[in-house]
């Protein structure tokens, strides 16, 4: 049985001398036993700011679970350099074994 949490990230920093706080909220948090996936869903992310933006939640989470983004495009499974998955939405809900990729 899966449920869904929602989690908000806190990311600290300082920007032209002067510090900052921002809260993140991650989209879906699911648990299904043992495992926890989080999940970001947007439309596209068609340029390097909107990735940006939708992968700094995921930044500030510092566990081992798995970490995805659901996107309206249709494109292939695949992985950057932090282990974060981009997938399609349509292969996510239409692939029972997506979050095992």
């Amino acid at each position: 049985m899966m449920s869904k949490i929602q989690l908000v990230v806190e990311k600290r920093g300082r920007e032209f001398g002067k510090e900052f706080r921002k809260q993140l909220e991650i989209d879906f948090v699911a648990n299904m036993g043992s495992k926890r996936y989080y999940i970001q869903c947007t439309l596209t992310l068609s340029s390097p700011e909107k990735r940006e933006q939708e992968l700094a939640s995921f930044i500030g989470v510092r566990d081992s679970f798995k970490k995805i983004v659901l996107v309206k495009e249709v494109t292939k499974p695949a992985r950057d350099d932090n282990g974060i998955l981009t997938m399609s939405i349509f292969d996510f809900l239409l692939n029972k074994d997506s979050l095992d990729c």
